[in-house]
């Protein structure tokens, strides 16, 4: 079976970094893309940033310039350094990577258990 695992939250005060890695392994044919959303109390999960296999990396407008995301693909894993952390980011941060199991298969989300990020002011 599929694993995804994040780890890297934690508990930063305002203007500080932290880097949240996610791993995926199993048997996977590929991962076609990768991302990072976020769901803070009383909120909808949001996208933060995605990156495809072969495509542009994608950011939300809250993050854009602070927040940068990057794989490894020899690790099937993918980064979101965070920079200039702020308290309204305060959320668990999903992993979420876009699997086929195949050359031919459909395409399958799979997301990791998250990682609570909390910024103090």
């Amino acid at each position: 079976q599929v694993q995804v695992v994040e780890s890297g939250g934690g508990l930063v005060h305002g203007g500080g970094s932290l880097r949240l890695s996610c791993a995926v392994s199993g048997s996977i044919f590929s991962i076609n893309a990768m991302g990072w959303y976020r769901q803070a109390p009383e909120k909808q999960r949001e996208l933060v940033a995605t990156i495809p296999s072969g495509g542009s990396t994608n950011y939300s407008d809250s993050v854009k310039g602070r927040f940068t995301i990057s794989t490894d693909n020899a690790k099937n894993t993918v980064y979101l350094q965070m920079n200039s952390l702020k308290p309204e980011d305060t959320a668990v941060y999903y992993c979420n990577a876009k699997i086929s199991f195949t050359d031919w298969g459909h395409e399958y989300d799979r997301w990791g258990q998250g990682t609570q990020v909390t910024v103090s002011s």
